[in-house]
């Protein structure tokens, strides 16, 4: 006999660990809307979260197809049941959400809902979204209990039951989404901590050379006319200097192994960056990883600087709209790929473009690992930056 859908305080309590589960915000809110709709047995669930402009930040779906949600067209904004459960903060609980007078509508190609359950989630006085479930469906999953063969006139299919379960949702999904903001924040406050520390140590370790160096090249600019010999003996020791300043600077960056690295490895580590920058930059920024073993402390430095200089590139210089990051296995070792639809830049002038872009410099850390780096790109045609690495 085979077993059915988890019920009561077992299903409760496996939604409860999903959630609790998942630390990235959009997970979070595809657990919370997934186990509703399950618990509640709906057809249809749903959670928006506000921003600032009358609309929505996010809003995940459970019960729509993609095909479906496609077709719908734009996020929803704040009006009619929706602004009400956000501003007036109070679950809303129909027989027939089209029969209430402040429902406006919705798109052609939206799906036909009549009973409604909706409640705000709250974080004290903070209405952090909204959770709905629409077209309670029988026990036994057979036809919306909406239908006329089966709620009665003027009834809403969910139940103060129901509503009381929600609730309880709702109280864990403010918990579960205000960790995970939590989360991504620490991330966040992770990168500008490194960049902080990065230039604390240059200050550091090469102010004194470079001090050092300025005064001596202008002792020999003093010394070239009435004494050449000496003029010639301090600009050797300026580029002493040069040199000492130039292996100092290389020791902070390359002893400056990012924390999130040790902590969570490569393939994390550049995961978080890159959700980040897709937040911040209008471009949508993706990343996919297959098969990758764990690589060297180097390499693994060494991969995520690259990708970080190739991104800091592509989403500051090229006016990319698509920026595609992979990291695929490659024997022992990986390949990193950073892919744009850029502006790109005429290969013949690498020479240039190779000091603006920090070619140069990438080619130098793949290099320092035993790996290659490869450029291709066209102008108006994007760029792919493509760097191998071996394994230990």
């Amino acid at each position: 006999m085979s077993k059915g859908p988890p019920s009561g305080l077992a299903a409760v309590s496996s939604a409860l660990l999903a959630m609790s589960r998942r630390l990235e915000v959009r997970d979070v809110l595809k657990t919370i809307v997934a186990s509703a709709r399950e618990l509640l047995d709906a057809q249809y669930a749903a959670l928006g979260v506000p921003d600032d402009h009358g609309g929505f930040a996010q809003f995940v779906v459970d019960g729509v197809s993609d095909a479906q949600w496609k077709a719908i067209g734009p996020l929803p904004r704040q009006h009619g049941i929706l602004a009400a459960m956000l501003h007036e903060a109070r679950p809303e609980r129909l027989a027939d959400v089209r029969k209430d007078p402040r429902f406006e509508g919705w798109p052609s190609a939206h799906p036909e809902m009549s009973d409604f359950l909706g409640l705000p989630i709250r974080d004290g006085d903070e209405v952090m979204g909204a959770l709905f479930l629409a077209n309670k469906l029988r026990p036994e999953g057979g036809e919306p209990a909406h239908s006329p063969s089966s709620t009665p006139e003027g009834r809403c299919g969910f139940t103060e039951e129901d509503e009381e379960l929600l609730g309880i949702l709702a109280q864990h999904a403010a918990i579960a989404l205000t960790n995970a903001r939590l989360y991504e924040r620490s991330r966040e406050l992770t990168i500008a901590e490194e960049r902080s520390r990065l230039a604390h140590e240059l200050h550091d370790a090469v102010s004194q050379k470079l001090f050092s160096l300025r005064l001596t090249a202008q002792a020999a600019a003093a010394l070239v006319d009435r004494d050449p010999s000496r003029a010639k003996g301090e600009l050797h020791q300026v580029a002493v200097l040069a040199a000492e300043a130039a292996d100092e600077l290389r020791a902070a960056v390359v002893e400056l192994r990012p924390a999130a690295l040790d902590e969570d490895g490569l393939i994390a580590t550049l995961r978080t960056q890159i959700q980040v920058l897709d937040r911040a930059h209008t471009a949508r920024v993706t990343f996919t990883s297959h098969g990758v073993r764990a690589l060297p402390a180097a390499q693994e430095e060494a991969v995520l600087r690259v990708a970080q200089e190739a991104l800091h590139n592509a989403l500051r210089h090229s006016g990319a709209e698509h920026v595609d990051v992979t990291l695929d296995r490659s024997g022992g070792g990986a390949v990193l790929r950073v892919a744009d639809d850029g502006s790109g830049f005429d290969p013949n002038g690498i020479r240039r473009a190779g000091r603006h872009l920090g070619l140069v410099s990438m080619r130098d850390r793949a290099s320092g690992v035993g790996g290659t780096l490869t450029v291709e790109s066209e102008p108006d045609k994007g760029t792919t930056i493509e760097m191998e690495v071996p394994g230990g």
